[in-house]
């Protein structure tokens, strides 16, 4: 930061030039994270359907990335680069949990040898604090909290092992379950959601609000602290959707069917009734709103306590989440289209410098940290492979001129003209042509067997040469978590 100071002497007035180093102050981070939050469903994004007022007005304030996507998806490989800066893809190796129903490329802990923005933060001095009602971070043999003087765990999302008791009686369930009676995957998730939600009672029993909370509570008693770092992860707007009424209303009134409030991840819809289908979409809206209220109070808190403006504030989403677009419903590899892929990213700067700015270019989750440590000119102690986003949004380096990310055995790559998706044996494939065709419907993959192959070999480049296909380690991994639970 820079001031003009001047002075009067002899009549004539003096004045010289104080720059002021960043890392001389001592200046707050805060990351926040919105698991599941679609680009299309913020306001400022050019959604004028959803209710997003708190999330645009940061978005003011902030500069605005316009071409942000995750570097791998879904929940905790993500993660794993936003806390290291090393990227998860391309899953070199793949170590499937014990015991978890999530079989994902990725799904594992941070290696030992990779270090955490907490761990390096703490070590500058920081007080470093970590909030969020994602349980995957706390499942057995995971590590995320490391580097962290306190952390808190809001129990109960999703099958959060949170309660045995009381078990939801059959109309309840049935109340959940869509009238085809397909219910799959829903029966694997609301059994332990309802027992978990068994005893709220208001709104701030909700998840999200007992998040925020959780973080306004922290910084009343942080506020005097010398420098800290704070990160917020919100599971919501992930499903299951079930907010209170006032945000449903604002979708949908007066619905009186079936509220499924949790999808089948599947490639097609027809297991929902139009209007089932309608009210799920009302109700992932409502919980966006809901979401953006609690943050909007979080954030009215940290300017009510002079924090916001002597803070670098982040906020992110891991990815979207499919409700029928490209008939695919939920979060699947080959799904990789922009409800999924286009992500929400903003960072707001203390001193307000380029408030509101667009920032054109491919970024991703993993260049936060560099991002951050540039700010605070903390020089890392390890090779990050993000970049420091400074230089791009002063203009003063180029974009990347595609981004690359996996899911499973999946991958992905766009650049300015095409999106390409395929399976890592090219088995499935397809390519979509930006200009004519944004929403990616025609697949346009036969008559441009030279741009996929150009795609395909960007994507082998980022992944150093090689896709290494774990689908049988993983099958069996899910065949054993089944029988464990007794499901077949």
């Amino acid at each position: 930061m820079a001031y003009i100071l001047c002075y009067w002497e002899s009549d004539e007035i003096n004045c010289f030039l104080l720059v002021i180093k960043v890392g001389e102050i001592d200046l707050n981070v805060v990351i926040i994270v919105l698991d599941t939050l679609r680009k299309d469903h913020v306001g400022i994004y050019g959604n004028s359907e959803v209710v997003t007022p708190n999330l645009d007005a940061l978005a003011r304030e902030s500069i605005i990335f316009e071409d942000a996507h995750p570097e791998s998806l879904p929940t905790i490989p993500f993660r794993r680069s936003t806390h290291t800066g090393i990227r998860t893809f391309p899953f070199k190796e793949y170590h499937p949990r014990k015991g978890d129903m999530v079989q994902a490329y990725g799904w594992e802990p941070i290696p030992e040898t990779q270090t955490t923005l907490a761990e390096i933060l703490r070590r500058e001095g920081y007080t470093t604090a970590f909030i969020t009602d994602t349980y995957h971070y706390f499942k057995p043999s995971m590590n995320f909290h490391r580097g962290f003087a306190q952390w808190q765990l809001i129990r109960g999302q999703e099958v959060d092992p949170y309660r045995t008791a009381p078990k939801p009686d059959q109309k309840k369930l049935e109340h959940h379950i869509p009238q085809s009676g397909d219910c799959g995957h829903m029966m694997l998730i609301l059994p332990q959601y309802l027992t978990n939600i068994s005893d709220r009672r208001t709104e701030e029993d909700y998840f999200s609000p007992q998040v925020f909370n959780a973080a306004i509570k922290w910084i009343e008693q942080n506020r005097e602290v010398e420098k800290f770092f704070l990160f917020i992860d919100s599971f919501d707007p992930h499903e299951p959707w079930d907010p209170p009424q006032i945000y449903r209303d604002l979708y949908y009134s007066n619905y009186s069917g079936r509220e499924v409030i949790t999808p089948n991840y599947s490639t097609n819809t027809d297991y929902l009734t139009s209007e089932e289908l309608n009210y799920m979409k009302a109700l992932y809206a409502g919980e966006v709103t809901m979401v953006d209220t609690w943050l909007g109070k979080f954030i009215k808190k940290m300017r009510k306590l002079e924090l916001l403006d002597k803070s670098l504030l982040i906020l992110i989403s891991d990815h979207g989440h499919q409700l029928g677009e490209h008939n695919v419903m939920g979060k699947i590899p080959r799904g990789l289209y922009p409800e999924l892929m286009d992500i929400p990213f903003f960072i707001r700067h203390p001193d307000g410098l380029n408030m509101g700015k667009r920032v054109s270019g491919f970024v991703y989750n993993h260049d936060i940290v560099p991002t951050i440590l540039q700010f605070l000119e903390v020089e890392s102690p390890v090779m990050t492979d993000g970049n420091e986003l400074w230089s791009l949004i002063n203009g003063e380096q180029e974009a990347r001129s595609y981004a690359t990310s996996g899911f499973n055995g999946y991958v992905w790559i766009k650049d300015g003209e095409f999106v390409y998706i395929s399976n890592y044996s090219r088995s499935r494939e397809y390519l979509f042509d930006l200009k004519k065709d944004p929403n990616q419907n025609q697949n346009i993959i036969e008559e441009n067997r030279d741009i996929a192959d150009m795609m395909f070999q960007r994507i082998l480049h980022d992944a150093g040469g090689k896709l290494v296909d774990h689908s049988a380690i993983r099958a069996k991994a899910s065949e054993e978590w089944y029988k464990m639970e007794g499901l077949v």
